[in-house]
């Protein structure tokens, strides 16, 4: 199983514990504790994805639930006419973040702010990363949203940077969301609950597909 490199530290300080207990001879106890690295390492594991390669399709970002998917919430949107998609990334869940669509970064913008839980409404105003996309003349936005337990947004791609559909652009550690917003010309594929996978499921089809 890959894990990604922002994980290393965090899996060398959780097995820190057991290292200690079986310093002490405490094996049975080392044992129990190994448990904690191996959770912390499933949550940076980074699985290999299938990522659908029609040009219309926008995919999801990121593993978790739909908690939104609609019109753009008033407050929470870009300047602009938009549909929103909003996904929450439990702790279970793969936390790698993925390009909803390919195409040319035309900017990415880091925003400091708060740290109310991923799952409600006003977490848009938290520490954030918005990443904008020029797909063959469409913009697409996706936002890296932190939560309560998530403090640190990872981002990886840069202005300039070209992407293919699904690539990997960063990730969010410990619980967090991620916002897609797509002209309000697209169609919403998704529904509010509905469980998805970054870098695979459909959550709207563009009425332009990007060349």
């Amino acid at each position: 199983m890959k894990i990604d490199i922002a994980g290393l530290p965090f899996i060398a300080l959780a097995a820190v514990p057991a290292a200690v207990s079986a310093s002490f001879g405490a094996f049975g106890v080392a044992l129990a504790l190994l448990l904690i690295p191996v959770a912390v390492a499933l949550f940076f594991r980074d699985p290999e994805r299938t990522v659908p390669q029609e040009a219309a399709l926008v995919l999801s970002p990121a593993d978790g639930r739909v908690v939104h998917a609609g019109p753009a919430r008033p407050g929470e949107a870009p300047a602009g006419a938009w549909k929103q998609v909003t996904i929450f990334l439990s702790l279970l869940d793969v936390h790698i973040n993925r390009t909803p669509v390919g195409g040319l970064v035309t900017k990415v913008d880091y925003q400091p702010g708060r740290f109310v839980a991923a799952y409600k409404p006003e977490a848009h105003q938290n520490e954030r990363t918005e990443i904008w996309l020029d797909h063959g003349g469409v913009p697409v936005v996706a936002r890296q949203v932190v939560g309560v337990l998530a403090r640190r947004v990872v981002c990886r791609v840069r202005a300039g940077d070209r992407l293919e559909p699904g690539a990997r652009i960063g990730l969010m550690k410990f619980g967090s969301r991620m916002d897609v917003f797509v002209p309000e010309s697209a169609e919403l594929r998704v529904h509010q609950g509905e469980q998805v996978r970054g870098g695979v499921t459909v959550i709207a089809v563009l009425d332009r597909p990007g060349q």
